[in-house]
């Protein structure tokens, strides 16, 4: 199945050429991605404990997500999902762009890891019935087309009682000096055109697209050391966030 196949409301078709012309550096650690690789060791702790403590588990075990259903949306190149899977978790990975999902499997395999990638958008699986105990949602929602609809898809792609989690850049005046700007123009961390001042997401909107049957568990901004490339947390969330939102049983 190609990506001409694959069609949904909320699937910018800029952003799928983009990212399929950078598919094949997706385990390069000091190309494009490298952001992303630091980015994901930060916020695999960040998960691991946080998700725990939701669920009441033991974050210092060796699989502390053993026997839980966890979907990576917009999975691109398996970072996060191989990082689940290592953790115990049961890994389905979606993305709209083939040559991503190429990458993933061919680079699971090597790690010897089980995931299900699959070629679907949020509202082809939502039609499925289909419901995860955690769903991922890092680094997408500044890239999709119609963010409420793609939200409410994403709602119920949540069991009861279940947990969703949601990294994003705030649409602010700092996050457009320092996350585009700064790290697209100036310092070149990032390909000039990786994020769209437009498309970028305030927590009130997250909010609003969850509706009344989520509930906001924890939140936390996210900052980054230009010097040492690191990230850690801050309280202040004007530029990069994270959020673990719960469904109502």
């Amino acid at each position: 199945m190609s990506t001409a196949h694959l069609s949904a409301p909320s699937i910018d078709p800029e952003e799928i050429a983009y990212f399929e012309r950078l598919a094949h550096r997706w385990w390069d650690t000091e190309g494009p991605f490298w952001p992303l690789h630091r980015l994901n060791a930060f916020r695999v702790e960040y998960l691991r404990h946080w998700l725990c403590a939701a669920l009441g588990r033991d974050p210092g075990c060796e699989r502390p997500f053993a026997d839980l259903r966890i979907l990576d949306i917009g999975c691109g190149g398996g970072i996060l999902s191989e990082s689940m899977a290592r953790l115990g978790a049961e890994v389905t990975g979606i993305d709209i762009t083939e040559k991503n999902l190429q990458v993933a499997r061919i680079h699971a395999e090597w790690s010897g890891l089980a995931i299900d990638y699959r070629l679907v958008s949020v509202e082809q699986l939502a039609k499925e019935g289909v419901a995860f105990d955690i769903v991922l949602n890092m680094e997408v929602i500044e890239h999709v087309e119609h963010l409420p609809a793609f939200l409410t898809e994403c709602a119920h792609l949540v069991r009861p009682g279940g947990l969703m989690v949601i990294s994003t850049i705030n649409r602010t005046l700092a996050a457009w000096f320092m996350a585009i700007l700064g790290a697209e123009f100036i310092l070149r961390w990032l390909p000039r055109g990786t994020h769209h001042y437009h498309k970028l997401v305030r927590p009130d909107e997250i909010a609003q697209g969850l509706g009344p049957g989520y509930r906001l568990v924890h939140e936390t901004g996210v900052r980054v050391n230009p010097f040492r490339r690191t990230f850690g947390p801050t309280r202040w969330m004007g530029v990069n966030y994270m959020m673990v939102w719960t469904r109502h049983a």
